[in-house]
């Protein structure tokens, strides 16, 4: 019934427009981000299903060493969102130097450790070693752009919560053309080989990263300042979010060691896993998006002292991703058997990466509405519940239920996705729960 009267609001239009306005800028950015992964993937599938597997490891691994940083922006848009629109300048200053000195500093400290421990901790996973091989030095090489990502991405945060998402979108356009253009120039016109996918990427963060540092520059008023009360209230916000982040990012690397159980073509699911994800990706990244939005724009609300609005705000995002993401999702399903020939000449790939989106895709707009609602209540500072209800559906439900059906009964890897759809309602289920409970709605006043 609330979501009926949302809907049939007076001023349901100008809502719309306004949650548009953030959105689709986000949705082309991760657009690019989507276009980036699949010209990744394309390589990787020339020089064999071993390289495509392996970059789908290092590249989940990639993601275990940017946790910091992607928590980070969480709490960099939820603070600044509500500075921005309020009167106090001189913190969002503060806020904005802040967050760039801890990105810089906690990007070198992710940059060593994987510069130094990718070799023994890929070493360590109960993968095929032909897997390992291919995953190792492109983990290796990715670890030189993880302060130049920090950067990127808490930059990125701060044009968003400030109304720059414009200059953002303009960093990322250039950050995608590069790495594409580099992909294939280094993959397959220098000795690098498979390795240029890793370099691509390096080159063109860094490139990234220098260009938001010029865009943000104007909100330095009084150089360089650095706040331990502002960090720790970007933190407090931050840590559920960088616990949300290791849950999921393990969960997935445990889903590969799980498919490494099976008994027949396990290297050749995992390589459909890998292409699969991607493919979904073109789904899960415009979603993202709105989630990443919706933090912005219910943080905005909140700052102006506008719970209604930013609750209404909330909903109405959520339900324009769902839309999206139900076109997205029959496009994808009817174009399969024409996209996964494109990512892998394996026949047997090919036919798993298919078996992959016909059952994963399904609960494609369940698993938008909960994100989306998700990244109202990050906006709102209530990270902690967040990451309870998807911690709790990938730990308690996908991972159990994935090693108890696809491996302890053998129902193979169907078992596995259908596991993955389970654990999705259930965290849209809670999530909803949660954000109409309109409890986060006082919550808020106590973060900034």
């Amino acid at each position: 019934m609330k979501l009926i009267k949302i809907i049939n609001d007076k001023k349901i239009k100008e809502i719309v427009l306004e949650s548009w306005s953030m959105s689709w800028p986000m949705a082309l950015i991760m657009f690019f981000e989507f276009l980036i992964g699949l010209s990744d993937v394309y390589i990787a599938g020339k020089f064999g299903k071993e390289v495509q597997a392996g970059y789908g490891l290092a590249f989940q691994m990639y993601f275990i060493f940017i946790i910091a940083g992607m928590a980070l922006t969480v709490g960099t848009a939820s603070v600044l969102s509500r500075l921005f629109t309020s009167d106090r300048k001189s913190e969002f200053s503060l806020a904005v130097s802040t967050s760039i000195i801890t990105a810089i500093a906690a990007g070198f400290i992710a940059t060593l450790f994987g510069v130094f421990f990718s070799k023994s901790i890929i070493h360590h996973l109960h993968t095929p070693q032909v897997i390992k091989d291919m995953a190792t030095p492109l983990l290796i090489i990715y670890s030189l752009g993880f302060m130049f990502d920090y950067v990127l991405m808490t930059t990125n945060a701060i044009l968003r919560a400030s109304d720059m998402i414009q200059k953002s979108l303009l960093t990322m356009t250039i950050v995608c053309c590069l790495n594409i253009i580099l992909n294939f120039t280094l993959a397959f016109g220098t000795p690098l080989g498979f390795k240029g996918i890793g370099v691509a990427t390096v080159i063109s963060l860094f490139v990234g990263a220098v260009l938001n540092l010029g865009f943000v520059g104007k909100f330095i008023k009084e150089g360089f300042n650095f706040s331990f009360l502002m960090l720790r209230k970007m933190l407090d916000i931050s840590w559920p979010a960088a616990l949300l982040q290791i849950f999921w990012q393990l969960g997935t690397i445990a889903l590969f060691l799980i498919l490494s159980f099976l008994p027949a073509m396990n290297v050749e699911i995992m390589a459909a896993f890998t292409n699969g994800l991607k493919i979904e990706s073109a789904i899960f990244l415009p979603v993202f998006a709105f989630n990443m939005a919706n933090a912005v724009l219910v943080g905005n609300a909140l700052g102006r002292k506008e719970q209604d609005h930013a609750f209404k705000r909330g909903i109405i995002t959520a339900v324009t991703g769902v839309f999206i993401a139900i076109i997205l999702t029959l496009i994808i399903i009817l174009n399969a058997k024409i996209i996964a020939p494109c990512l892998s000449s394996d026949n047997i790939v090919v036919n798993e990466t298919l078996r992959y989106i016909f059952i994963a895709l399904l609960f494609e707009p369940v698993m938008a509405w909960g994100v989306i609602l998700g990244g109202g209540l990050n906006g709102a500072g209530d990270t902690k519940v967040v990451m309870a209800i998807v911690a709790g559906s990938v730990w308690l439900i996908r991972i159990p239920l994935s090693y108890f059906l696809g491996v302890y009964l053998g129902f193979g890897a169907p078992g596995i996705w259908w596991s993955m759809n389970i654990s999705i309602a259930f965290q849209c289920l809670l999530m909803t729960r949660r954000y109409f409970g309109k409890r986060w709605v006082q919550f808020s006043e106590q973060v900034v």
